[in-house]
């Protein structure tokens, strides 16, 4: 009877011990599924606004493309408009001295026409130049901009990264972590990068005007060493 009873127990024990292994395991595999389905969600947020940028960048680019050909076709147009008024008044002004009687008044109005025609070139071909100069000032200012936007947004891109790569490892480490200060240590420096990615993406995308802030971090209540708490 007394064997009987110690082979129950240690049934009972057995079962216990494979009850509570079973437990941790499914814990583990949904932990692992739930960082996998975390990790998925964040890279198709991450693609959704690199596609996002890409887009708003193309739209600035034909902005700017824009701007930049109207201000050639102003610059072009205002020197055909005085091209156009030189040639009316030299016309009138030829059909005034076919008019004029006297080789004296003749002589005084073909000087006149020459020299109104001489500083009528100087003056026109100056505001062509002066018009073509501020086209290309305006271009190049442009370039510049863009240039410096697209620096921002691959050096943004790049810290991005490495904050994602940073919490990758921290999280490999958390679930290998053996001791409870290790796992709280961890999860401090995981919270601490991801605090510092959000503000570097704020900092990044304050230049764009109209880009989205990161949302204000919630307060975490898991206790320390919970492989299924949402705050990391």
């Amino acid at each position: 009877m007394i064997v009987l009873l110690i082979k129950q127990e240690e049934s009972d024990k057995e079962a216990k011990a494979r009850s509570e292994r079973e437990a941790r395991e499914a814990a583990d595999r949904n932990a692992r599924e739930a960082e996998e389905r975390r990790i998925r969600e964040e890279e198709d947020r991450r693609r959704t606004e690199e596609q996002r940028r890409r887009e708003e960048q193309a739209r600035l680019d034909a902005i700017q493309h824009g701007e930049v050909e109207r201000a050639r076709a102003e610059a072009e147009q205002r020197a055909r408009m005085e091209a156009m008024a030189a040639q009316q008044r030299h016309e009138q002004q030829l059909a005034s001295i076919e008019h004029a009687s006297g080789s004296k008044k003749l002589k005084v109005a073909v000087w006149v026409v020459g020299t109104v025609l001489v500083i009528g070139g100087i003056a026109g071909g100056l505001t062509i130049k002066a018009n073509k100069e501020e086209a290309a000032r305006k271009e190049m200012a442009l370039a510049a901009d863009k240039a410096r936007a697209e620096e921002d947004a691959r050096q943004l891109r790049a810290d991005l990264a490495k904050f994602e790569e940073t919490e990758r490892a921290l999280r490999a480490e958390l679930q290998n972590a053996q001791s409870e200060a290790e796992k709280e240590a961890l999860m401090r420096r995981i919270k601490q990068s991801q605090e510092e990615r959000a503000k570097r993406q704020t900092q990044g995308g304050g230049g764009g005007g109209d880009a989205p802030k990161p949302a204000a971090a919630k307060p975490c209540n898991c206790p320390p060493g919970d492989p299924l708490c949402s705050c990391l």
